[in-house]
């Protein structure tokens, strides 16, 4: 089953890829990898939820907003690859976490990402990841996830 059909089959539409916010590319390709910039979790240009988990925003708002994010990645991932086809595997997730001092449920909050890694690539969506906790994201956004996936030939 392609990728286009696993993402019909789960609902799932690939947003175009958000606008970078400063002076970057969304994504470049590098030998067969694609490293993605930090997406945040933009839904048609704008953030649904701004705050530091925790605090502001709560642990299962902050997932769903990184599975948003994760998504945006995807976009990115496949504005350079051509074709979500092209992914061999998914190598790492990096999951940043604007946090509250006193949250500590990073890692509940990057498994939406990840779990969405996993739902639109399968066996090829296990991989190694990084949930961690910081001050302050970009625009105040509540979480930013960054890809590195390989592409087969």
């Amino acid at each position: 089953m392609s990728v286009a059909e696993r993402l019909s089959e789960l609902g799932i539409t690939v947003p175009e890829v958000a606008a970078p916010v400063a002076a970057y590319v969304p994504a470049v390709v590098s030998g067969a990898h694609v490293f993605t910039a930090g997406q945040l979790p933009f839904i048609d240009g704008a953030l649904p939820v701004t705050g530091k988990v925790g605090s502001a925003v709560d642990a299962e708002t902050a997932t769903a907003q990184a599975r948003v994010a994760a998504l945006n990645a995807l976009a990115a991932v496949q504005s350079v690859a051509g074709s979500l086809d092209r992914v061999a595997r998914v190598v790492k997730v990096t999951v940043f976490v604007a946090s509250d001092p006193s949250f500590t449920g990073q890692p509940a909050v990057a498994n939406g990402a990840s779990q969405l890694v996993g739902d639109v690539f399968g066996e090829a969506g296990v991989h190694a990841r990084s949930a961690v906790g910081v001050a302050v994201l970009p625009l105040d956004a509540p979480v930013e996830v960054e890809l590195v996936v390989e592409l087969t030939a």
